[in-house]
């Protein structure tokens, strides 16, 4: 019976990488695997193909015989279970990019045993900050739920003085082996979850489970410049890992309140100023009120609504420690919007001296300008 070409098998070019390789018979062994075709004859020979396929280019000295004689280069492999080598497959778990729980199996070669020990899953905690406190950093407690070591057995979820014995259904390795034509798929033993032991006595503390919900309370230091969405990870200080494993981590997400008079841009800080006609058309000096207090701020003659002037290193910490950012301050002029007699009989005098976009005024107007301008400032101001 002739075979198809090895390379067509895992569908790629004679010149594909080691990587490559492994990437092509990784996507045909989760697509065809007997687990996921139950009953599917076909898809199982697909499978074998696919595995005797990468047992034979994953070897450097069989892929070059191959490369050269073909099939009849692999001598009596050539037969049978062509190619197929399951020592190839050792790093089988690794191949499968870590999926094999999908179909329940581990590394059927290497005699691991993956269940027992098993690392504490992280935790998340969403923490609402005021905007003072991510300026200038903060430190808060916090109270979380998590499961903990129970103290009473120590973690084994046995009671005090009992022995756990050996699983009876899978003689203590934690999984349970059959035989897929030439495959051999390890799966996690039902009856011990892969602990390869069974309980006897149950501690009373936590019901054998080894492990017990408490509350904890933790200091969670905020560092100043810290935004919307960014975390803090507090490594060890998830939930507490199963049969003696590590402890998973827990994650802090951060949701800084709004300000009432900034809005932040990255490390900057942007911010509205209304100010006076009278101090935008003849310029002067106004307050200023940043993270560190109030700050004068030199408003120049003839300043428009829309100016934006910036004050250097007055906005956000850069949370790395890297300096400041900067405060923008957009202004916009006020016009009142009731007048008495007198301010309104100076605003005409005022409009009917402005020069018009099409003229240049004479010296003589300016000079009664500015002191139209002086008149409103003194009432306006």
């Amino acid at each position: 019976m002739s075979r198809r070409d090895y390379y067509e098998v895992l569908g790629i070019s004679r010149s594909a990488t080691d990587q490559e390789i492994k990437s092509a018979y990784r996507k045909l062994a989760l697509k065809h695997h007997p687990d996921r075709n139950p009953g599917d004859a076909k898809a199982e020979e697909l499978f074998k193909e696919a595995a005797e396929a990468y047992a034979v280019l994953a070897d450097t000295d069989k892929r070059h015989l191959y490369d050269r004689f073909g099939h009849a280069g692999l001598g009596s492999a050539a037969t049978g279970s062509a190619g197929f080598d399951p020592t190839v497959f050792t790093g089988f778990e690794d191949i499968l990019g870590g999926l094999g729980d999908l179909f329940g199996f581990g590394d059927p070669f290497s005699g691991r045993r993956r269940a027992g020990a098993g690392r504490g899953a992280d935790l998340r905690y969403d923490l609402e900050i005021t905007f003072e406190e991510a300026a200038r950093g903060a430190e808060t407690a916090i109270q979380i739920p998590r499961q903990e070591t129970c103290d009473a057995c120590q973690g084994t979820g046995g009671a005090a003085g009992s022995k756990p014995r050996s699983c009876p259904q899978c003689q203590g390795r934690g999984q349970l082996r059959y035989q897929q034509g030439f495959f051999t798929v390890a799966r996690t033993c039902g009856q011990c979850r892969g602990t390869g032991s069974i309980i006897g006595t149950p501690c009373t503390a936590c019901r054998g489970a080894g492990r017990v919900q408490r509350e904890r309370k933790l200091t969670v230091k905020i560092p100043a410049g810290i935004a919307t969405g960014q975390r803090l990870r507090l490594s060890g200080e998830g939930e507490s890992g199963v049969g003696g494993g590590p402890a998973g981590d827990l994650y802090v997400v951060v949701l800084v309140q709004s300000h009432g008079l900034f809005e932040r841009d990255g490390n900057d800080l942007l911010c509205e100023l209304p100010i006076a006609f009278p101090v935008a058309a003849l310029g002067g000096r106004v307050e200023v009120q940043t993270l560190d207090g109030e700050q004068t701020l030199e408003i120049p003659e003839g300043t428009q609504t829309g100016t934006t002037f910036r004050l250097r290193g007055q906005g956000m910490p850069d949370v790395g420690g890297r300096g400041r950012g900067d405060l923008l301050v957009t202004v916009s002029v006020l016009t009142p919007k009731k007048l008495t007699r007198e301010q309104r009989k100076l605003i005409e005098q005022l409009a009917g001296m402005l020069p018009r976009h099409d003229a240049t005024p004479s010296r003589r107007e300016e000079q009664a300008e500015r002191g139209i301008f002086d008149r409103v400032k003194d009432i306006f101001g």
